[in-house]
């Protein structure tokens, strides 16, 4: 994907509050630690993005297939009733995109997921089972 630029940095607080998976066309994909809920955060590797409309007519379609995709599949994957995207950006201002299967009855449905309870952390052995079977299910070599 062009116009991913080399400057670019994770926002610390994303970085602290998620495990990476993997990049895939130029948007890094990574796995909310927060066990309540499979939730992923898509970012696009585009420095100073913080709105959608920041990617621009040849980035931002692209952007939009990933997250199209990574809900469908993940939806797949988890055999969920629902799948949440959505991009706010109100606490960190880094262009990010929530990934998120719920069903009925999880914790908080049908409320949000941000700032409901205290998260609560993978285990690293169930963290690296996630993301081994998240990169079976969600990873295209066609965009790397």
């Amino acid at each position: 994907m062009s116009g991913v630029e080399n400057s670019w940095q994770l926002d610390s607080r994303l970085a602290n509050d998620t495990l990476p998976v993997f990049d895939n066309g130029g948007v890094t994909i990574l796995l909310m630690n927060d066990r309540r809920w499979p939730w992923l955060i898509l970012v696009p590797k585009v420095t100073g993005a913080q709105e959608l409309h920041d990617l621009g007519s040849e980035i931002g379609p692209v952007v939009m297939d990933i997250a199209i995709s990574t809900g469908e599949k993940l939806k797949a994957m988890t055999a969920c009733e629902k799948i949440n995207i959505a991009a706010i950006g109100n606490m960190v201002r880094q262009l990010h995109i929530h990934v998120i299967a719920r069903n009925e009855g999880d914790e908080n449905w049908p409320g949000p997921v941000w700032g409901y309870g205290s998260a609560e952390p993978y285990s690293e052995a169930e963290a690296n089972e996630m993301i081994v079977k998240l990169k079976e299910h969600l990873f295209d070599p066609s965009l790397s």
